[in-house]
C-alpha cells in the first residue's frame, strides 16, 4: 500500500477528503460512483467487518504504525494519504477524530422489497434533516432490535460523516433504503404502521395491541414540524409517548429510543 505524504491542499487525489461536498460524494447522476467518508478507527473496521470497499485513506503521520494500522493492514493496496495535523486539518475543515478517515464506495441501493422481506419491526424516518438525530436513530435501531430502516426522500442521507460518526458506525449494521413511494405502501407487505404523534384520539405507546402485531412500521418525523396530516390520517396507529412536568414531546432520536425499546416484538 503506497503511502503519500502530501504538503499542500491541492494534492491530486485528495479533493474526496475536502473540495468535495456531501452531495457532490453521494452523486444521485451516477449511484454507482457514489463515495462517502467514514470517520475513526472503530468506525471504518465496522465498515470493512460489513463488506465496503475502500478507496483511500488518510491519516495523521504518527497514526500510521498506531491507530491505523489495522486499518492499513486490511484496506490492501490503496493510497495512504498522510501529512502533518494542522495541514489535514486545513484540507478537511475539522480536526479528524482519531486522526483517520477512509473514502469508501457507496453500495448499491437495496429495493424497499428486499429490505422488509425478513422484518418484522422496521423504522421510517421521515424528513428528519439533522445529521446527528439520523445517526443517533441508527444507533439505536441497531441496539434495540429494529430489523431495517427506511427513509423518505426527504431525510437526511445516512452515509453523511457526520451522521456515520454519530451512529458509530451503526448505518453499516442495519439495512435500509430509500422509501420512495408513500409510507401506506408498506401494507403490501404485511405492515401495519404507527405514526409517533400527539393528538386528540392517539393510543399510548404501551397499549397492548402494538406489540401484538406481527410487522409492524414506526413512523418518526421531524421534532420541529412532526408529521404531515396526511401521513397521520393514513396511518394504522397514531402513538403517543406520555410525558410529564408539563412537557410537550421529546427530540426525535429520544424518542426513536423509547419507540423502539417499548414495540419490540416480544
Amino acid at each position: 500500500m503506497p503511502i503519500i505524504k502530501i504538503s499542500s491542499l491541492d494534492y491530486p487525489g485528495v479533493e474526496v477528503f475536502s473540495v468535495l461536498t456531501e452531495a457532490q460524494l453521494r452523486n444521485r447522476i451516477e449511484p454507482e460512483k457514489g463515495i462517502f467518508i467514514a470517520e475513526s478507527p472503530k468506525v471504518i473496521h465496522v465498515a470493512l467487518d460489513a463488506g465496503y470497499e475502500p478507496l483511500a485513506l488518510l491519516c495523521e503521520e504518527k497514526h500510521i504504525t498506531g491507530d491505523a494500522a489495522d486499518i492499513i493492514r486490511r484496506c490492501g493496496d490503496i493510497p495512504v494519504y498522510t501529512g502533518e495535523r494542522g495541514l489535514l486539518g486545513r484540507l478537511t475543515g475539522y480536526n479528524l477524530t482519531r486522526g483517520v478517515l477512509c473514502a469508501m464506495r457507496r453500495p448499491k441501493n437495496r429495493s424497499v422489497k428486499e429490505i422488509c422481506s425478513n422484518a418484522s419491526r422496521i423504522v421510517v424516518i421521515d424528513g428528519v434533516v439533522d445529521t446527528t438525530n439520523i445517526g443517533a436513530i441508527f444507533r439505536s435501531a441497531a441496539a434495540l432490535g429494529i430489523d431495517a430502516v427506511l427513509l423518505t426522500p426527504t431525510s437526511c442521507d445516512p452515509l453523511n460523516r457526520r451522521a456515520v460518526r454519530v451512529s458509530m458506525g451503526s448505518v453499516f449494521l442495519v439495512p435500509w433504503t430509500w422509501l420512495d413511494c408513500p409510507i401506506e405502501s408498506l401494507h403490501q407487505y404485511g405492515f401495519r404502521t404507527a405514526a409517533m404523534a400527539l393528538t386528540e384520539d392517539s393510543v399510548s405507546i404501551d397499549h397492548p395491541a402494538l406489540c401484538e402485531e406481527p410487522r409492524l412500521a414506526i413512523v418518526m418525523g421531524t421534532e420541529g414540524d412532526g408529521l404531515s396530516n396526511h401521513v397521520i390520517a393514513d396511518a394504522d396507529y397514531v402513538v403517543r409517548i406520555p410525558m410529564s412536568h408539563h412537557v410537550d414531546s421529546l427530540n426525535v432520536a429520544a424518542a426513536a429510543a423509547v419507540a423502539f425499546w417499548e414495540l419490540r416484538k416480544r
